[in-house]
């Protein structure tokens, strides 16, 4: 039993309060902090039962984070901000002495480009300080990591081949739409695509290579090679991996606005002048599209979300498909978001569990892989992302 602060109340920091509040053996006081505290105070309210303390911080000020995490006192900071603050909720967690955990890696304001690097530099001050940094504890990355973790713990002597694929197979009935953070979203999946091979990383243009891929209870949908953060560790912390690559689905229409919003300049990240006042182009777009906190209540379908792996087993080859789905509708009932927050949500606060309950401890920085995989898979199944094991299937890739 502790104190957690949650800092971001956007879709995600809503699922992780949710979550949180009805376990009150585990998360004995709950505090959510934002730069908006009336979004904090909203959310507060639909939990009822008193269970959420709310309060206003800017994630970019460490002085403020500083102030904050000292009046609170938490035994964790769980960070479901923008990937832009990690550092800065970070360095405050060292400043107060308290342990930290996110879902995303850090990614500089003024680069669209995502690397552990800068977070893995701080390993040996939170070592030092004893302090558990957990990294990448959403979906994916996140639940994709400790299904690798998983499988190469039950099911493998050896992993070699390891394709995560992700499918939103749902419709959230909007022309043009993004399932998290319109800007940090764009700038994901406008990058170049990237894969690990023979011990080295090969770069493709973005979109360059895709498939149709099959996937449960949903069939074939075409699904694009991209660059994705967990393949950085995972090829790290599994050496025996000769290559790793990730895959995501994308409609057409989604595709096209896509491309019309990169040729007219709108997913540009360097600011512009704009009738005497400097504006950056994506950071206007995200202003005007939907909220991808509103998108819950008309949204249908289902995700499938998994690891496909190919490896060793007694000498011998071995495939093995690991993955869950989730359906939007069920996700909304409970929590009010759609299903892309659901999945990163839930995961972020079993996390918590796991450090509170003192089964996920390790002073430094660390990935979720390198946890014991066991006791979050089991809880997994009992806070609504059950997961489904396929044994010498066709992967397809």
């Amino acid at each position: 039993m502790g104190k957690v602060l949650i800092i971001g109340a956007g879709g995600v920091g809503t699922v992780v309060a949710h979550k949180m509040a009805g376990l009150p053996e585990v998360f004995s006081e709950i505090m959510l902090a934002s730069r908006t505290k009336s979004k904090c105070d909203a959310i507060a309210e639909k939990i009822g039962g008193n269970r959420i303390q709310t309060a206003q911080v800017d994630a970019d000020s460490v002085p403020q984070l500083v102030g904050l995490i000292r009046s609170f006192q938490p035994d964790l900071v769980v960070n479901v901000a923008l990937p832009y603050q990690d550092l800065t909720i970070m360095d405050a967690c060292l400043e107060t002495g308290v342990s930290y955990l996110d879902t995303a890696n850090y990614e500089p304001k003024e680069e669209a480009k995502f690397e552990y690097k800068w977070q893995w530099a701080y390993h040996d001050r939170f070592k030092e300080a004893g302090l558990t940094a957990i990294l990448g504890c959403g979906f994916d990355p996140g639940v994709t990591s400790i299904f690798t973790a998983h499988a190469a713990k039950h099911v493998f002597d050896e992993v070699q081949y390891l394709d995560i694929v992700d499918c939103n197979a749902g419709d959230h009935g909007k022309a043009f739409a993004t399932n998290f953070n319109p800007e940090i979203n764009i700038r994901e999946v406008t990058q170049k695509g990237k894969y690990w091979e023979n011990d080295d990383w090969v770069l493709t243009e973005p979109h360059e290579i895709h498939k149709p891929l099959n996937y449960p209870n949903i069939g074939p949908k075409e699904s694009y090679l991209i660059y994705h953060e967990e393949l950085e560790s995972l090829v790290k912390n599994f050496p025996t991996i000769k290559r790793a690559r990730f895959w995501m689905t994308f409609g057409q229409e989604y595709l096209t606005h896509l491309r019309v919003i990169q040729n007219i300049g709108m997913a540009g990240i360097e600011p512009i002048i704009y009738e005497g006042k400097e504006i950056v182009p994506i950071q206007f777009l995200k202003a005007v599209l939907p909220d991808p906190g509103g998108l819950g209540e008309n949204y249908h379908g289902e995700t499938s979300i998994g690891c496909r792996i190919r490896g060793l087993k007694d000498g011998k080859e071995k495939s093995y498909y690991i993955y869950n789905n989730c359906s939007h509708e069920e996700a909304y009932k409970e929590t009010g978001m759609q299903a892309v927050s659901y999945t990163t949500g839930v995961p972020a606060m079993i996390g918590a569990m796991m450090f509170m309950q003192e089964k996920w401890r390790k002073p430094g920085v660390n990935n979720v892989e390198q946890f014991d995989p066991d006791p979050f898979m089991e809880e997994l199944n009992k806070h609504g992302l059950p997961w489904h094991e396929l044994h010498d299937v066709d992967l397809e890739l």
